[in-house]
């Protein structure tokens, strides 16, 4: 798959930048605690350019730009640094996550750590390989003997409580949670059986559409907090749950009752 091909060499060139100036830029302010770096900039640029170079017809929905929507619904959703917090911090945990979506279906993804050098890829059908070596979730069997992984959203100063609920009682229902601030590096480390399970609130199709794939080839299951396949493209995120499958059933029920009880369910089946 050229579309593969192309992401994989893309994936890299925006780790490389990312590499080189870790340590060595400032951030500014999009919102409280949303960071921009000149890394993210400098990296959007890198893997735009060389995707534009082969596909000069396609779309792109990168983060750091406004959406360019095409004729042949072809869209690269693009996040240049996942992680920019902690980047801008000399925390290294951040990625570059690249996903290639046909007439709303992700067909191809890509995260690269350029930190740990680990490239997770994946196609539609074709399945996850982290360093070409092939992925498969975990055999968890229960939320009682997994390690989940989370994130908060841009709201999380004004909704800590809601939000540090969730956290609070899957950290008394499991061996721990952690938080490490990429939701990239979240959904690979699902599907590469690090943790057992994820949920996360507001995130964005660029958080997620890469992950999402790279999870669901390795076995994962990927859902909303319904238990429903994600929406296409505009509503990739939104409500995220992935999981390796054996443990999605508890893990839903107890996030659609927190829901419930905070009233904020919505169309939450019981």
């Amino acid at each position: 798959m050229k579309e593969l091909q192309v992401l994989r060499k893309a994936a890299l060139a925006g780790g490389r930048v990312l590499a080189a100036k870790f340590g060595k830029v400032g951030y500014e302010l999009k919102g409280r605690a949303n960071l921009l770096t000149e890394a993210d900039l400098a990296s959007q640029r890198a893997v735009i350019a060389l995707i534009r170079k082969a596909f000069p017809a396609d779309g792109f929905m990168a983060e750091e730009s406004p959406l360019e929507a095409t004729p042949n619904r072809r869209l690269w959703v693009i996040d240049p640094l996942d992680g920019t917090t902690n980047y801008a911090h000399g925390f290294p945990a951040a990625a570059v996550s690249i996903g290639f979506s046909e007439r709303g279906v992700v067909r191809a993804g890509g995260v690269y750590d350029p930190f740990r050098e680990e490239l997770f890829l994946a196609q539609k059908g074709g399945g996850a390989t982290l360093n070409g070596r092939r992925l498969r979730v975990s055999k968890a069997a229960k939320l009682s003997e997994s390690l989940l992984v989370s994130g908060f959203p841009y709201d999380r100063a004004e909704r800590a409580e809601f939000y540090c609920g969730f956290f609070a009682e899957f950290m008394k229902l499991s061996h721990d949670v952690r938080r490490m601030g990429s939701a990239s590096l979240d959904l690979c480390w699902v599907a590469a059986g690090r943790t057992d399970g994820y949920w996360e609130f507001g995130l964005k199709p660029w958080d997620v559409a890469a992950g999402g794939l790279i999870a669901a080839e390795a076995g994962a299951s990927v859902t909303d907090f319904n238990g429903r396949p994600w929406s296409v493209n505009a509503g990739l995120g939104a409500q995220t749950l992935v999981t390796n499958g054996r443990i999605h059933s508890e893990m839903l029920k107890i996030i659609r009752r927190r829901l419930r009880e905070a009233g904020e369910c919505g169309s939450c089946r019981r």
